[in-house]
This record gives C-alpha cells, sequence and structure tokens, in this order.
C-alpha cells in the first residue's frame, strides 16, 4: 500500500479509492519473519528464510462510503495507516522470546 514511488511504510491514497470505487472494505494486515533476507530496494522488501517462524496480524475491515469527499477520503488513509502500523506492532511482538 505504499505505492511503488515510496515512501516506505506510508499508506498512500490508492487502496481508499478503490475502495470507495468498489464498495469493497480495506483488510489491513502485516507479516513478519522471525528470519529473513532483505533486498536492498526502496522498500527494503523481506523473503522469510525457510523454516523461519511467520506470525500475521490482521486488522479490522476499512469500509469507505462511495459517497465519501477529500476530507472522508484522507480520514480513511489515516486510518489505514494507524491500522498497518499496529499490525507490524502485534506481529513482531509476537515473535518475541
Amino acid at each position: 500500500l505504499d505505492g511503488p514511488r515510496g515512501p516506505a511504510e506510508v499508506a498512500q491514497p490508492g487502496a481508499v479509492w478503490l475502495s470507495k470505487a468498489t464498495g469493497n472494505p480495506i483488510v489491513p494486515f502485516h507479516a513478519e519473519a522471525a528470519s529473513s533476507w532483505q533486498l536492498k530496494s526502496w522498500d527494503r522488501t523481506q523473503i522469510p528464510k525457510p523454516f523461519a517462524k511467520v506470525a500475521m496480524a490482521i486488522g479490522a475491515p476499512i469500509y469507505i462510503p462511495r459517497e465519501a469527499g477529500e476530507a472522508a477520503l484522507e480520514e480513511g488513509r489515516q486510518r489505514l495507516q494507524q491500522s498497518l502500523v499496529e499490525c507490524r506492532e502485534r506481529a513482531q511482538r509476537s515473535l518475541r522470546p
């Protein structure tokens, strides 16, 4: 959701706009591996190592009304951003010993 131009880990408005256009909710989630390789790309993509423990945290669905204006779209983007941060933190906590 951070978009092809970044910045990394910052939700862009595309998913919120698609949710408005389709009427489908956004389901935020984060997967975290206890052991992974990290690529030297702009978004620091991680590839789990074989047999690594992986945790996944899923947030509550976010609904964007079809009649949402610019302010509501930005508010939805901010809710998405906050939910993604919370999902990442929950996944990371679940991997701690």
